[in-house]
């Protein structure tokens, strides 16, 4: 028998399973968080430096999917902030979770269209700062995550974030199957994110070259890029990664890059590598669980599987109490 969490976020967006798919930009597609959501989770689109237009029909795309409930994912560092937002209350969306900054200067509008906001956060500190400005639920994210990551890795964050905020904590990083889902729970979160795992999905619209490589990664298959520049990213190993490790050490030096710099660089590496699968030029972002990533499965699978394998291993433990 499946457990039943007690979260009442995801219990009034009726989802059967509480995991949320990452919002990962360029790969977290309509049609993939729809069919996510359609499966009982909660997908999330992935907009990263989008425009709105963009946004606007992902978010159509997504609802030739399902009729039942999904989020967008908004970094809070674009330059399209206030466009993106727009659509998003306009289309009706019913979840945001967000990234790279403070939703709270928009946190009251989204409230009252009845959004709930859920932020990704790296640290403790972050965690109280967002419960007491009033967000729904905190997505406490450890370092083995693709992407942008913080410094502290899920087992150690997980439970402090746990025991500092009283809102949910929805456990993300280095979880791919039934025994990371059950033990995130036995930290103390209230529901799991998973990207990585999703990316090898029959709904994921990656490049095959992108699918490929997370099915041949290994366990040290990764490797964190702007550690020297502040601005940390997981990503599969490529030459790409590489030259980049490399020549910012040698730039280290240098002023940061602006906003705009950023986008350019980050938006463009990751699209080549999503869109056009390009192993010379595209930044191949994915968690430390690639290792475990063996096989395509439908989304319905991957939700199925890893939620019945945590309830097995939940209920094996709670009966021995």
């Amino acid at each position: 028998m499946n457990v039943q969490l007690n979260n009442p976020i995801f219990e009034k967006l009726g989802m059967t399973y509480p995991i949320i798919q990452g919002g990962m930009a360029w790969a977290g597609t309509g049609h993939l968080a729809g069919s996510v959501s359609e499966a009982g989770g909660l997908g999330i689109i992935g907009t990263g430096y989008w425009h709105a237009d963009q946004v606007r029909a992902e978010i159509k795309r997504a609802r030739e999917v399902t009729d039942r409930p999904f989020g967008v994912n908004v970094m809070l560092m674009s330059r399209h902030i206030r466009e993106v937002f727009d659509v998003i209350i306009e289309e009706g969306v019913k979840v945001v979770a967000t990234g790279a900054g403070d939703p709270s200067p928009y946190l009251d509008e989204l409230h009252e269209h009845g959004i709930t906001v859920m932020p990704v956060v790296p640290s403790v500190g972050l965690a109280q700062m967002m419960e007491k400005k009033g967000v729904d639920a905190v997505i406490a994210e450890g370092s083995e995550s693709g992407g942008h990551i913080g410094s502290l890795a899920t087992m150690t964050l997980v439970p402090q974030v746990v025991d500092a905020v009283n809102i949910p904590v929805i456990a993300a990083g280095g979880i791919a199957d039934g025994r990371g889902a059950a033990a995130a729970v036995m930290l103390g979160a209230s529901g799991i994110q998973m990207g990585t795992r999703f990316l090898a999905s029959e709904e994921s619209e990656i490049h095959q070259n992108f699918k490929d490589a997370v099915l041949k990664a290994r366990d040290i298959d990764t490797v964190v890029t702007g550690e020297l520049m502040g601005n940390r990213a997981r990503v599969l190993k490529t030459k790409m990664a590489k030259k980049y490790i490399k020549n910012e050490r040698v730039e280290v030096t240098k002023p940061k890059p602006d906003a705009a710099a950023v986008e350019k660089l980050e938006n463009g590496s990751l699209r080549r590598a999503v869109v056009d699968g390009d192993k010379e030029n595209g930044a191949f972002m994915a968690g430390q669980i690639a290792g475990m990533v063996n096989d395509i499965e439908p989304v319905s699978e991957i939700l199925e599987n890893t939620w019945s394998q945590a309830s097995e291993l939940l209920n094996k433990t709670w009966r021995t109490k």
